[in-house]
């Protein structure tokens, strides 16, 4: 559409040139041609339509490339058609219908009309559709010698033509609608990017007919054929019908034959269309959906041969030009492929890329909270190299955190199988205040987005929906906390969706921080987007429509500055598409200064690189490979000193029509990761290409001795190695902690040993002492004097050691006693605060894999005598290895006599340094040291009274 910017240019233009050639004249005879704009220098810019076409280009250039897997160099020509098939719908569509205006914009980057445009594309189109059928026939042919073959309609004979004949009766004759399109019957609504199987017919009475018959989507395309061991055969389903074409419409005959698709106009404005007061907005976009099936068809694409005369009916009664019309010699949607490939018979490992995992990334220990882990510091993942579950996880933990408040969110682009969305629900059904800002409007993806809302909803989410006008393609989320008075609040931004589908594919960028001023500014962003407010005021947020394009303005003017200095000056930036016309400029202003400008950008490019005087240090890359390169990135400064993410692309419905967000990475590690990231990129020359000042895309070019440097392989690889690292790392730090372990265990073997050995000895003194009192006894018996006394002493002598007064031994029991009861005493407490620590740790421990190593339990403190026992929460670990090495300690009490003194047994003290709590009783073993202590200092040294005479 048109921009405000357009519409001024438009009325600033100067008259025509009245030496306009006749082929213009008669290419813009249906509409009027306004002046040229003089606005806008067009020596250093490029037409958006063409360069989106030689991006296209560049992903077909995959499919040629031997060193990638065969089936995937498939996959490359499908994502080739699919990228076509979205143009035609939202680009042609769109300057369509600028071209049915009186009077046309004119584009601020080529100086075209929307008439010019449309011609230029369809000029383009062809060597660019025989390069796709001529990439899919090769390969197909490659295929058949790992045992993949396509059958088609006329490749069928004996056998095969029985079975087919056979499928077509059962399953799919009852389902189709052969229809005859004569002048009582008039040519019907062809649905847009529907198979549809087309004939001309022949009749003795009739002429002119036509047959059509629409190929069932309900049935699946690929239909596997009786095939030998180790190979795997098959027709498409358009073919199935094309073969038993003769028996479907009785006493007509077939005459030519060809599959047509039809792709219409998807260009349309939901908010244009106008939504009635008391109308649902959901029942609005829904209504809109249906429409979009039924707008002007753009272009007919046709797979067969018909005669001249049907195909040019058929393009009548679609209002279509002959240019419009694309011949194909290859199946009209590739998208087949993906069932055929879960059919691979062999050497799968030979025709697709090797299977890779997201790793876990090292910043994060998974056995751990992940609120936690975000609070100690900010967190950067790399999607498809890193995995989302930190991500995932910490939306799972927050739904059933008592301390979790409230979770908002954005969401534009949401998997199907969402586990994030069913997090949103969990915390809703629990009580949190669930707030979702979901973007009905996302291209193609309405319907989807339609259901989760209702899902949301009906679980107790608050549900809005985006500002009229202003599509939200922001990714944000807050999760706030509030322990006592004090709020936490944890903010995720991305600069990619919210999808766990797409983290697998996409390159992506998702920053988790705890950063307070982040915070209170996505806080102030939520509380905006309720008020409709799109203009608000961030610290460290730039927002569009108001805030982002000044940002990305004021950092390239303080290089300008520096440059005009004579200081070093750069700027890196990475998008997706250049199209806005003022940022454009800006950097050409940039380039004239004297500002290194290095851009990666995957897709469109309006800006040229290397036009002497306006874009010479301008340089520009594209990397198209495995993974979709997605990421944002713009950074500042020879040193990179300001780095921005975003979910924005500087293309002017981004940063002036769209609610984006561009959020500063400003954890010094994330930074540095962020940088060498985008240096790996600018380093690739295997699949990256420079652009031209001609505007098209050029291999890397590479000295012999150079290495061929993948970038996308080198991350994955490095995050493979990271991962590696990180679980090496801990394994070993496993390892150093079990020696310590097993001394333990041994030296607890030990001490009960030596408490045995100790117990014994003190019964045979025992026995020994009551062996001495009764012989005293029988002496004093014998003399006949103090019988009585003797009796009594003897009873208390039987209770101690020889050498012990009958009065001290009862003392020493008495200090022993409350010595045991002192010692169990601190002993329970011990064990309750250990119980109380676990308990807090189960609940905070978050489900673990088999595979993961549980993270040790809060250390204990043991609390002093007569204190309140508690858990004392471990000090912050110096370092990783000793946070990981650290198991659950507790001193071993050395009980104290009534003077202070402690016990002197060496085993006992020794065991005391190393012990670690294990599976038993506690306090038993602690009781029984003092006990046997107390009586081997009592049996061998006496008593203080004994040892003072």
């Amino acid at each position: 559409m048109a921009s405000s910017k357009d519409a001024k240019a438009t009325k600033d233009a100067k008259p025509k040139d009245p030496k306009r050639d006749k082929g213009a004249r008669k290419r813009h005879k249906s509409a009027e041609v306004i002046d040229k704009s003089s606005r806008y220098d067009f020596s250093y810019t490029q037409n958006r339509e063409i360069s989106w076409l030689r991006f296209d280009d560049r992903v077909l250039e995959e499919a040629y490339d031997e060193t990638v897997p065969l089936f995937e160099r498939l996959n490359f020509a499908a994502i080739f058609q699919s990228n076509l098939d979205e143009f035609f719908m939202i680009r042609v569509g769109g300057l369509s219908d600028l071209a049915t205006l009186k009077r046309q914009p004119v584009d601020n980057k080529s100086n075209l009309t929307p008439s010019e445009q449309i011609e230029l594309i369809f000029s383009s189109l062809p060597p660019l559709i025989k390069r796709q059928n001529d990439i899919v026939e090769k390969i197909e042919s490659e295929l058949q010698s790992y045992g993949v073959y396509r059958i088609g309609a006329d490749d069928l004979t004996g056998d095969e033509r029985t079975f087919v004949e056979g499928y077509f009766q059962s399953y799919v004759s009852p389902v189709i609608s052969p229809f005859v399109i004569d002048p009582r019957h008039p040519f019907p609504n062809l649905r847009n990017g529907a198979l549809y199987i087309v004939c001309a017919l022949e009749s003795e009475e009739e002429e002119n007919l036509i047959g059509l018959i629409e190929v069932p989507a309900s049935m699946n395309r690929v239909v596997a054929m009786p095939s030998e061991t180790g190979t795997f055969r098959f027709i498409l389903l358009e073919d199935v019908i094309l073969a038993c074409l003769p028996s479907c419409f009785g006493a007509y005959a077939p005459a030519g034959r060809a599959v047509v698709r039809v792709t219409r106009n998807a260009d349309i404005d939901p908010d244009g269309e106008g939504v009635e007061e008391d109308e649902d907005y959901r029942q609005h976009m829904k209504k809109i959906l249906k429409k979009r099936l039924r707008l002007q068809p753009v272009a007919l694409q046709v797979q067969g041969s018909l005669e001249a005369t049907t195909l040019k009916s058929i393009r009548k009664s679609l209002g279509l030009p002959a240019r419009s019309v694309l011949s194909y010699a290859t199946p009209l949607d590739l998208g087949y492929i993906y069932s055929v490939e879960n059919h691979l018979p062999n050497h799968r490992a030979d025709l697709l890329f090797p299977p890779f995992k997201p790793q876990t990334s090292s910043m994060f220990d998974m056995s751990r909270p992940m609120r936690e882990q975000v609070i100690e510091g900010d967190k950067l993942l790399f999607y498809p190299y890193e995995s989302m579950s930190p991500l995932l996880d910490l939306m799972h933990q927050a739904a059933f955190d008592d301390s979790c408040i409230s979770i908002k969110i954005t969401l534009y682009r949401v998997a199907k199988q969402s586990r994030l969305c069913e997090s949103l629900i969990d915390a809703a059904e629990n009580g949190k205040e669930v707030t979702v800002l979901m973007e009905l409007r996302a291209r193609f993806d309405e319907q989807n987005n339609i259901e989760w809302a209702e899902r949301l909803e009906e679980a107790g989410c608050t549900v809005i929906y985006g500002s009229e006008g202003f599509k939200c393609h922001s990714k944000i989320c807050q999760i706030t906390y509030r322990e006592g008075m004090a709020l936490t609040r944890i903010t995720l931004l991305g600069t990619g969706n919210f999808n766990e589908k797409t983290a697998r594919l996409y390159s992506d960028f998702m920053l988790m921080t705890a950063h307070p001023g982040i915070g209170e500014d996505a806080n102030a962003f939520f509380r905006n987007l309720a008020l409709g407010n799109l203009s608000g005021d961030y610290r460290y947020l730039g927002v569009a429509p108001a805030g982002l394009k000044p940002l990305i303005m004021n950092g390239l003017n303080r290089e300008i500055d520096r440059a005009r200095a004579g200081e070093p000056a750069r700027v890196f930036f990475k998008m997706n598409s250049l199209t806005d016309r003022e940022v454009i400029d800006k950097i050409a202003e940039a380039s004239q200064a004297g500002v290194e400008v290095e851009m990666i950008i995957r897709g469109i490019s309006c800006l040229l690189p290397g036009i002497a005087g306006k874009t010479e240090n301008v340089h520009i890359r594209s990397i198209v490979g495995r993974f979709l390169e997605h990421a944002r990135v713009y950074s500042f400064g020879v040193d990179n000193d300001i780095v921005y993410l975003s979910s924005a692309d500087m293309m002017t419905r981004n940063t002036e029509h769209r609610v984006e967000i561009a959020y500063p990475v400003l954890d010094a590690t994330c930074r540095e990761m962020v940088q060498s990231y985008m240096h790996a990129q600018l380093e690739d020359n295997v699949k990256a290409r420079e652009l031209s000042n001609t505007g098209t895309w050029e291999k890397i070019g590479r000295s012999e001795d150079a290495m061929p440097f993948n970038s996308q392989e080198y991350l994955l690889k490095h995050a493979y190695a990271r991962a590696a690292a990180a679980a090496e790392q801990k394994h070993k730090e496993e390892k150093q902690a079990e020696p310590q372990v097993a001394e333990s265990q041994e030296d607890y073997e030990a001490a009960k040993a030596v408490l045995a050995a100790a117990a014994r000895a003190v019964a045979q003194q025992k026995r020994e002492a009551a062996a001495v009192a009764a012989a005293d006894a029988r002496v004093a018996s014998s003399d006949g004097a103090g019988t009585e006394a003797a009796d009594i002493d003897g009873a208390k002598a039987a209770a101690a050691p020889a050498t012990v007064p009958a009065s001290t031994a009862g003392a020493d029991g008495a200090r022993i006693d409350s010595a045991m009861d002192h010692v169990a005493e601190r002993s329970s407490a011990a064990e309750q605060a250990a119980q109380e620590a676990e308990a807090v740790s189960d609940r905070d421990a978050t489900p673990q894999s088999a595979d993961v190593a549980p993270e040790p339990p809060a250390a204990v403190t043991e609390p002093s005598s007569g204190a309140e026992p508690k858990a004392v929460p471990a000090a912050p670990p110096a370092t990783t290895q000793e946070a990981q090495a650290t198991s659950v300690k507790a001193t071993v009490i050395d009980p104290e006599d009534e003077h202070g003194e402690q016990a002197k047994d060496s085993s006992s003290a020794r065991f005391a340094a190393t012990t670690t709590l294990a599976k038993r009783k506690p306090g038993r073993f602690r009781a029984g040291l003092a006990l046997i202590g107390i009586g081997l200092k009592t049996l061998f040294v006496g008593t203080p009274e004994e040892r003072g005479k």
